[in-house]
């Protein structure tokens, strides 16, 4: 009884150790914890293994152990071939026994923290590789869907995070097409499917590159957009640029719902569910005849599915505040809704493909019964035993990405990151600013709604 239900355990609950020690801030702890894993780099969730091995790293301040790990991550998205073995299995027992294949987002911020180790290594070069990769894997992995496209397909916040680090290295005018394309992407896409609109902060750094360019029309064309003029900065200045990472994104669970058979026609069966307005035809015209009767003799199957809990952040806003100055750290990637949205875009192609594998599971226990009836009985209760969806996901995500570029006095700097929410905090920092130059900077509040 023990071992079935573990089996029922969902992911988040069979590594809770794991991730406790990680939202608690432990993280030598949980190295320590991913060590003990001896399968982890070779088992059907390395991807996962990978990628928290590089978040704990990241956090240990460890950033070239870090980006190894997520090169290892990003590998197997790039090799992800299908074992015909796993694949097999998986069609009659659940998903979760295939290798874990990443959702797009998760494939993507393998990038944001690989761009983040190589700024902090002093590689700017590095970091502008990872910002570009990010839009060709979104465009590859959307290639590949032939129906059913995801809405998410170009990321916004790469493109700012892009721009940023082309100023700091002096390229003024690729970090003014940075910006400019996130601002079309935050307007096109952004707003429909997350709610996000464009951060100040983008505006004034497009209006200040374009100053610094002498692109005056430009500059006109901006402030008659945004409604304010653009105010140059000091050049005696120097900038700290700060990334707030809010509190932990979801964790997936399971649901269910039926489908009844609604009758066989011409080789055809459909399984639909009124109450959602589903309706899925299975082909079963190549089948043996005892396939065919099993599949026809099919009444109804219940369908088990992943999907998304929310972890609510217990801050709400935050803003660093720096020489009696405030300056608000807005959000420019709310990943809790970019994982939603993922879902609910491949949950066509999910429910079909748990359709066809419960179908074949019913059919099998068909078959089985004609033949017998206790072996009938016997395929139906493990039947029951392993449906169930993928509840596998990268837990330790933070559930949103905030910044804000802020100028400075040259020397040490002392700020603080006034936190606001459910409660209040204020968190110290000291920063040695330099002169005309870009300090980046990246928190991760752990804080969020506890499991």
């Amino acid at each position: 009884m023990s071992i079935f239900l573990f089996g029922c355990a969902t992911y988040y609950e069979q590594n809770i150790k794991l991730q406790s020690l990680i939202t608690s801030g432990q993280f030598e702890a949980a190295d320590k914890e991913l060590n003990k894993d001896t399968k982890g780099a070779e088992g059907k969730n390395r991807y996962l293994y990978f990628c928290n091995r590089g978040v704990v790293a990241f956090m240990n301040g460890q950033y070239e152990v870090s980006n190894d790990y997520f090169n290892k991550a990003d590998y197997y998205v790039e090799d992800y071939s299908r074992s015909l073995g796993s694949e097999a299995l998986a069609l009659i027992t659940n998903p979760m026994m295939k290798p874990y294949r990443p959702e797009d987002f998760e494939a993507v911020l393998v990038h944001f923290y690989k761009a983040l180790n190589y700024i902090y290594l002093k590689d700017y070069e590095g970091a502008l590789v990872e910002c570009r990769r990010v839009n060709i894997v979104l465009q590859k992995l959307n290639d590949k869907y032939k129906k059913n496209k995801n809405k998410y397909a170009r990321d916004a916040f790469a493109h700012c995070m892009m721009g940023l680090i082309y100023e700091a290295s002096g390229s003024v005018n690729d970090a003014f097409i940075a910006y400019r394309n996130a601002l079309e992407i935050y307007e096109e896409d952004y707003k429909k499917l997350f709610g996000l609109d464009v951060p100040n902060q983008l505006k004034n750094d497009l209006m200040r590159t374009a100053y610094q360019l002498g692109f005056g029309t430009e500059l006109n064309f901006y402030e008659n957009k945004f409604g304010y003029k653009y105010e140059p900065e000091d050049p005696d200045k120097g900038y700290l640029v700060f990334f707030w990472m809010n509190g932990f994104g979801p964790v997936k669970d399971e649901w269910s719902i039926n489908f009844t058979n609604t009758g066989y026609n011409d080789g055809w069966i459909t399984l639909a569910n009124e109450e959602h307005g589903l309706s899925f035809p299975i082909y079963i015209g190549n089948k043996s005849r005892n396939d065919q009767a099993a599949f026809q003799n099919l009444s109804f199957l219940r369908v088990a599915f992943p999907k998304y809990s929310e972890r609510k952040p217990i801050f709400a806003n935050a803003a660093i505040s720096s020489n009696g100055e405030q300056f608000p750290l807005e959000m420019g990637e709310n990943i809790n809704a970019v994982a939603f949205q993922c879902l609910k875009d491949r949950m066509v192609r999910e429910m079909a493909a748990g359709i066809a594998r419960l179908a074949t599971k019913k059919a099998l226990e068909e078959a089985a019964r004609n033949e017998n009836e206790n072996l009938g009985a016997i395929v139906s209760i493990v039947n029951a035993m392993t449906e169930k969806a993928d509840t596998r996901n990268w837990q330790s995500l933070p559930y949103s990405i905030s910044y804000c570029r802020v100028p400075m006095d040259e020397g040490m700097n002392s700020v603080n990151l006034n936190l606001n929410g459910r409660m209040q905090h204020s968190v110290p920092f000291t920063f040695d600013i330099k002169k005309g130059q870009t300090t980046f900077f990246a928190f991760h509040n752990l804080e969020s709604e506890r499991r």
